[in-house]
């Protein structure tokens, strides 16, 4: 089994986080003391639902920003419960696919470990974020089938 130095781990805020961040800490294992990242890419609602109530920008960005907050308060929790140091914990907003294939590039991260739910489309395989991130990435893709 080929021993990774850099890991990012792209986690929703579900439950199935804790799946998805269980396979990373089992590949990191099997590595000696690899660099764990994790990330969150938040959406942003005015990009994926329009303009919110009534076409209000203001009241969209002002709920982005909680997501955001609330992405970093979740990450930091699983990260001090796993080690990973506070450094290591990458909240981004724009499209998921693209941001996570961006951050590993940044990191040079040579494994991206990411959840499958397999529910939309191309998902019934993997899932659209998932699949997104495996068709671009420059580096290994370990996809975690989630319940």
């Amino acid at each position: 089994m080929m021993a990774y130095e850099r890991i990012l781990v792209a986690l929703d805020l579900s439950d199935e986080g804790a799946e998805v961040l269980a396979a990373a800490r089992q590949q990191a294992e099997n590595s000696e003391m690899p660099e764990l990242h994790l990330v969150n890419v938040v959406k942003p609602l005015h990009h994926t639902h329009g303009t919110l109530l009534m076409g209000s920008v203001t009241a969209s960005e002002n709920l982005d920003k909680e997501l955001h907050d609330y992405a970093a308060e979740i990450l930091s929790q699983w990260a001090q419960e796993t080690g990973v140091p506070a450094g290591r914990v990458h909240v981004l907003t724009g499209n998921p696919a693209f941001e996570i294939r961006r951050l590993a590039d940044e990191l040079q991260a040579d494994l991206i470990v990411i959840g499958s739910h397999g529910r939309h489309g191309l998902g019934l395989l993997l899932g659209s974020t998932a699949n997104g991130v495996l068709h671009g990435a420059r580096c290994d893709v370990l996809t975690v089938r989630v319940h």
